[in-house]
């Protein structure tokens, strides 16, 4: 068995590992709406969330052109060398994802795997300027540079656009439904799920089977020409299947748009993030059996043809959609991530997780300042009336749902289409970012963030997002320091490292055990 073939296993296994850690933090994105507001029984919940991951994977095809030559152009760099940065990222990857489950802290899986992309490249692409293997002077000719630009752009601007969008749809329901639900429910509830699940079923269906291994030209052809007459057809059956079922079964519409919304959120995530998790080592599968057709020395053979198009095998996506699917019944730090994200948006008084610091207080202050210009501008009759409809006199109350459920459906609603329209868009945003921040964005317009517990929730969302920044700092320096290892000490040095990390997902998944860096980290 020669070393290359025993790292292409190496990177195999790190995927299986990889989608462990990885479905534990991101699940996060599209549990917690249905979890905070109690839409069904957590296995009912689930069930619906593991069939959309499954249904997902088979949609993620177009996306794993990131992996392959998003980030640096593979052309610059010999098979061995691109071994290193995939061995590098993949173990780089496992260890800081576990780490922040164990923390109970959402991150980007897709900002942790563009990072440590970069942060490889970065390094291998200055050792092979040093050696002279190529004609270029600096390693920014090596880096896709408009590309990462386009993506971490993307991701940011995703921040603030998920709160706003998030915060005024949740403004404008609330201003519609109340915190009083039924009898607004009787007359607009069908229509507002008509609505909802037609624009899910836009994007997560119509738009998701571009790039799909399963969706031939000629469906594509046809749907494209008939999208209009689809989405008009699906606002009526909804629509009018929902009307039935609220009058005779009793259906409360909502619920319906929470469950599709869970499943389709579900569905975005596989579809926009598997890339994060099996992109690395399908692509290292796939050079290493380019590289072993041409006879060539490993690190005479360039991987020019990296940057042709590759199709992936579905066959490979559907295990991964099965292990992500196993994970979300059996983790428990999925359920401890979720926990962060609901106990930040939760509707009633609480214990608080996070202290309160000076800039929290000083957003908290800022935000009074401007909401007393708002309400002054809006006028003293307007202020009451928009105070009314926002009246809620102990509707949720301890111990019950976090939040209800329409706050639950623009969660999912807003979440779904921004993730499915960067899915479309071949730009691998992150559905963390884009779920947090809508939720965030929900409850501040919810009034969810009172008085007494405003300043502890700005620092929460700050805490999580300052975990954000440290992901790409940390991805970057770790994987371009593992790079450097295993370029120095081989392939042997790759497997010591591979050890390391099951070791240490052993350890932190161990039933009572804390994980070792967190142990550490408490005992200083």
């Amino acid at each position: 068995m020669d070393a290359y073939l025993v790292a292409v296993i190496i990177l195999l296994l790190l995927a299986i590992g990889d989608l462990i850690v990885g479905v534990s933090n991101d699940a996060v994105n599209f549990l917690v709406s249905a979890v905070g507001s109690r839409v069904a029984p957590r296995r009912v919940i689930l069930g619906i969330a593991a069939a959309g991951v499954f249904v997902g994977a088979v949609f993620s095809s177009g996306m794993m052109e990131v992996a392959r030559k998003g980030i640096f152009d593979p052309s610059f760099f010999s098979f061995a060398d691109i071994m290193v940065i995939f061995l590098a990222v993949m173990i780089t990857d496992i260890l800081l994802l576990d780490l922040y489950n164990s923390l109970g802290l959402p991150t980007s899986t897709t900002v942790s795997i563009i990072f440590e992309l970069l942060g490889a490249a970065v390094v291998i692409g200055w050792l092979v300027i040093g050696r002279g293997e190529t004609d270029a002077t600096s390693v920014l000719e090596l880096i896709n540079q408009g590309k990462v630009v386009e993506i971490i752009a993307g991701i940011f601007l995703s921040v603030a656009l998920a709160f706003s969008i998030g915060a005024l749809v949740q403004w404008i329901s609330r201003l519609l439904f109340t915190f009083h639900l039924e009898a607004r429910m009787r007359r607009y509830g069908a229509l507002f799920a008509g609505i909802a699940i037609t624009f899910i079923a836009y994007f997560m269906l119509v738009k998701g089977l571009k790039g799909s291994a399963l969706a031939s030209d000629e469906l594509l052809g046809w749907v494209k020409a008939n999208t209009t007459m689809l989405m008009a057809l699906v606002f009526v059956v909804v629509t009018l299947a929902v009307f039935a079922l609220q009058r005779t079964l009793g259906l409360h519409p909502l619920k319906l748009v929470v469950l599709a919304g869970t499943f389709t959120l579900a569905m975005a995530f596989a579809g926009n993030d598997l890339v994060n998790f099996v992109g690395v080592p399908i692509t290292a599968f796939q050079s290493y059996e380019l590289w072993k057709a041409s006879g060539v020395d490993a690190h005479g053979f360039m991987m020019d043809q990296l940057a042709g198009q590759v199709r992936t095998p579905t066959l490979l996506l559907l295990i991964a959609g099965l292990v992500m699917t196993v994970t979300l019944w059996v983790s428990g730090k999925a359920r401890k991530v979720t926990d962060t994200a609901v106990n930040l948006g939760r509707q009633g008084k609480g214990e608080e997780k996070f202290r309160s610091h000076a800039l929290a207080r000083a957003i908290v202050r800022r935000a009074q300042w401007s909401n007393r210009i708002f309400s002054h501008v809006l006028g003293r009759r307007n202020r009451i009336l928009i105070r009314m409809r926002f009246r809620n006199h102990g509707l949720l109350v301890e111990g019950g749902p976090a939040f209800d459920l329409v706050r639950a459906s623009v969660n999912l609603m807003v979440a779904s289409v921004l993730i499915a329209i960067g899915t479309n868009l071949k730009l691998p945003l992150s559905t963390t970012y884009v779920s947090f921040m809508v939720a965030m964005g929900a409850s501040l317009a919810d009034r969810a963030w009172g008085a007494d517990s405003a300043e502890y929730r700005v620092a929460g969302v700050l805490n999580v997002i300052g975990g954000w920044l440290l992901t790409a700092v940390g991805a970057f320096v770790a994987s371009g320091f593992v790079a450097l290892l295993i370029h120095y000490g081989g392939i042997w040095t790759a497997v010591v490292l591979f050890l390391v990390a099951m070791v240490f997902l052993y350890l932190s998944h161990r039933p009572g055990h804390t994980h070792p860096l967190v142990r550490a980290g408490r005992r200083r």
